[in-house]
């Protein structure tokens, strides 16, 4: 793999958390939840979301993967894009691929967790992770609550999963005006990701 020059490196952050998740109409209440979970732990979500396209793309996605303390990886999208022409996602795996590589050489560095909506699915999916528990939420916002609650343990600030939910309900009557400053349709954009990071940490540190 092409190595990341010093120019596209970014500082290393110890609260930063790499989300890789589904960006689909679907899975919009589980990707709330998984940035008001992680705003609860006083840890900011970071994403793909923030990156422009260009020939430099993949040198920006190593970069902030590699800034990141931890990583989560959600494997629940495993069917087919059924928009033409019909596809699996190849993005998700592509991503956990670089984070386990990216710990693996730098064990000190970066924690991945790998997290899933169905049991024993991942072990027929991504065999090759044979022997990794995965987190299972069962594709619900309070599953993802209590699974980020189990993987998070170590931290030394614990919310509660009633707190989490907390801030998701104060998230929810924000959402819309936040998507019509950002002129976006749901919260898979740029500019609305990163403001409900900011409107969620404040919220945050409320509780």
């Amino acid at each position: 793999m092409k190595k990341t020059s010093p120019k596209n490196r970014l500082s290393k952050t110890e609260d930063s958390v790499f989300l890789n998740i589904p960006y689909d109409s679907l899975f919009v209440r589980p990707f709330l939840a998984y940035i008001c979970g992680i705003c609860a732990y006083g840890l900011i979500p970071r994403a793909t979301l923030e990156i422009p396209g260009g020939a430099r793309r993949l040198d920006r996605i190593v970069a902030l993967i590699e800034s990141c303390r931890y990583s989560i990886h959600d494997m629940s999208r495993v069917e087919l894009d059924m928009t033409p022409p019909a596809t699996p996602r190849f993005n998700m795996p592509f991503e956990l691929g670089l984070s386990v590589l990216h710990a693996m050489k730098n064990p000190t560095e970066q924690t991945w967790f790998l997290f899933e909506s169905k049991n024993w699915r991942i072990q027929k999916s991504l065999s090759d992770l044979n022997g990794t528990d995965p987190y299972i939420h069962n594709g619900t916002v309070e599953g993802v609550f209590r699974e980020l609650a189990k993987a998070f343990i170590r931290e030394d600030r614990q919310p509660s999963v009633r707190q989490m939910q907390g801030l998701f309900d104060g998230l929810s009557p924000v959402l819309p005006r936040i998507l019509t400053d950002a002129a976006a349709s749901d919260p898979f954009n740029a500019r609305a990701f990163k403001d409900i990071v900011v409107f969620t940490t404040a919220l945050a540190q409320t509780i």
